[in-house]
């Protein structure tokens, strides 16, 4: 196969971008492009548009598999999307097969957060470790579990919602059915329901000396040191690593969020573990898809 053995396509399927890259077996990234998602993003229309996508990226059929990550959780097997959250009509999708079968290659599929999470343990902060926890703090509070450098999904593929956890019992309602978990604490929404405010404007506000933005951040940190404690507890990651828009104001919140671990966590369980702020950015998805599929295909 010459080099294709060695060349993975990742793919991070999107409500409104449809983004795709070429990468070697040792994370370089080789070629990248970004497409509109056809509206009504109906799965035909989406996987035609990918499946084009992809063979504008690799028009030598370099690639010998694909990765995607899609916007909800896939089964165990990696072959169907379940649901695709700002997607039209996406119900148990076949997404593997159908692509399978438009481009001839091996797909593998997972959900988004699992595949940024996985990109940033094989190319961003979590790239010195082996066992990783990824949370992204965005809209939502999104995770990812990595144990020896693989993802860890379950026997139903829906594993490491880690933003689900309860921190708080009677919290606000969430949209999962429980309350008070850390997404309702430590997400865009939470921050807004909370102050009023964006995190960016209280990101500014907390840079320019105010007193009550910064006093926020430092509530903020603790609640998120809180749901890592019993994250930590559970699973003893060698690195936790935080993504999403949120991370940007990490200098505010971490120092509390790293006091609070050490005031709720035995230092056995958390012996030279290291808390990390993201390097990839949205580029985390591709690469973790691409991953994915190296892992699946066996390179």
């Amino acid at each position: 196969m010459g080099t294709a053995a060695q060349q993975v396509i990742g793919v991070d399927l999107g409500g409104t971008a449809i983004k795709l890259g070429r990468f070697t077996q040792a994370g370089e990234c080789l070629a990248n492009l970004t497409v509109p998602t056809p509206q009504p993003s109906t799965p035909a229309a989406v996987m035609a548009a990918t499946a084009a996508a992809i063979a504008t990226l690799d028009p030598d059929r370099e690639a010998a598999a694909i990765g995607i990550g899609t916007p909800g959780p896939a089964d165990a097997a990696g072959r169907i999307a379940r649901v695709a959250i700002n997607l039209a009509g996406w119900t148990d999708v076949p997404v593997a097969d159908w692509l399978e079968a438009q481009t001839g290659r091996p797909v593998a599929v997972a959900n988004d957060a699992n595949c940024a999470g996985l990109g940033e343990a094989w190319l961003g902060a979590g790239r010195s470790f082996k066992d990783v926890l990824t949370l992204t703090l965005g809209t939502g509070v999104g995770g990812a579990i990595i144990l020896d450098g693989k993802l860890f999904v379950g026997r139903h593929g829906t594993a490491g919602e880690l933003g689900l956890i309860t921190l708080n019992p009677e919290g606000p309602p969430c949209n999962s059915g429980n309350r008070g978990s850390l997404e309702q604490h430590c997400s865009v929404q939470a921050v807004v329901r909370e102050t009023g405010l964006t995190p960016a404007a209280l990101f500014d506000q907390a840079k320019a000396g105010d007193e009550s933005a910064i006093a926020f951040w430092k509530t903020y940190g603790r609640w998120l040191g809180a749901g890592l404690a019993s994250l930590v507890y559970v699973l003893t990651p060698e690195a936790v690593i935080l993504g999403g828009g949120i991370s940007a104001a990490a200098d505010l919140f971490l120092p509390t969020t790293l006091a609070e671990l050490e005031t709720r966590v035995l230092p056995s369980s958390r012996e030279g573990m290291q808390v990390l702020v993201a390097e990839l950015g949205n580029q985390a998805g591709i690469a973790g898809a691409a991953r994915l599929a190296l892992q699946r295909y066996g390179w």
